[in-house]
């Protein structure tokens, strides 16, 4: 079965997001000062091919802990979707 792997993986809440808080300030700059605390992190998607969704979880959990996030300075969440999704 293919799968459709959606990761969000942003900087720990207890750390400092320069590029946020960069952002948050260019907002002010544009007149939006009613946007505030922007925190800044990656989206990606991938496939995976896996014999059960428990068996795809595992496998997308594996590449975020050893390859995709950092777990000292970032958390992620993934949502998976079944069969082709484009």
């Amino acid at each position: 079965m293919k799968y459709r792997a959606e990761i969000n993986i942003m900087p720990l809440k207890a750390l400092l997001d320069p590029q946020g808080k960069t952002i948050t300030a260019s907002m002010k700059n544009l007149g939006l000062e009613e946007i505030e605390n922007v925190r800044v992190g990656k989206h990606i998607n991938l496939d995976v091919h896996a014999g059960s969704r428990e068996e795809a979880k595992e496998k997308v959990n594996t590449a975020c802990k050893k390859l995709l996030a950092n777990p000292i300075m970032e958390y992620y969440e993934f949502e998976l979707k079944e069969g082709d999704v484009t």
